[in-house]
């Protein structure tokens, strides 16, 4: 069984739903009642894949205060890839989705220089008050090189095992294709199949 070790981190402002979507995903509940995370949370996962693979996530859910921005380039090392989060009933939250990704991309890149694999989801789409359409975002997306964006809704459970199955799948394949061409791989571990040359 080949096992690949990612790290992803969860990141966005504050009261989004970021350490509510870590919760969901990993444990299967919601809690509407989160203390604010201080500093960086850390969760585990292991994904089965495939029958001959299988993916354990290291998710780290960073602070969206602004305070502890100045501290990310540590929790950036290492990383695989990444989720942008926003609360579709908060401009602001949007707007700052520009900004976490140039601080991403400023502070890490894969081996062969290219940006980090980042997902955008815009959460809380459940609620009826919301202030992003949907074409707006999907244009801020392809704009920002984001690999996807998704509609989330941690409290109905919408699409919150798709968007890490949609990043990972994009993890694992800009690392085979920097296996192919040679880069050295310090993001993931990784065996190569033997049959394919790929992770």
């Amino acid at each position: 069984m080949t096992e690949y070790l990612l790290k992803v981190l969860v990141v966005g402002d504050g009261n989004v739903g970021k350490s509510s979507f870590v919760h969901r995903y990993v444990n299967g509940q919601f809690n509407k009642d989160y203390k604010m995370t201080m500093g960086v949370d850390f969760s585990m996962k292991l994904l089965p894949w495939t029958d001959t693979e299988k993916v354990r996530l290291q998710l780290w859910d960073i602070a969206g205060q602004e305070r502890f921005i100045s501290m990310t380039r540590i929790y950036y090392k290492g990383t695989s890839g990444c989720v942008i989060m926003f609360d579709v009933t908060n401009p602001d939250s949007f707007q700052s989705c520009r900004v976490w990704k140039q601080d991403l991309d400023s502070k890490a890149m894969l081996p062969d220089g290219n940006p980090i694999p980042c997902i955008l989801l815009a959460n809380k789409c459940d609620l009826p008050s919301r202030v992003v359409s949907t074409e707006f975002i999907s244009r801020f997306s392809k704009e920002n090189g984001f690999v996807a964006w998704m509609e989330t809704s941690v409290k109905d459970n919408k699409n919150i095992s798709e968007a890490i199955r949609r990043l990972v799948e994009e993890i694992l394949s800009m690392q085979c294709d920097l296996q192919q061409t040679g880069d050295v791989n310090h993001l993931l571990d990784c065996q190569l199949d033997p049959n394919t040359g790929c992770c």
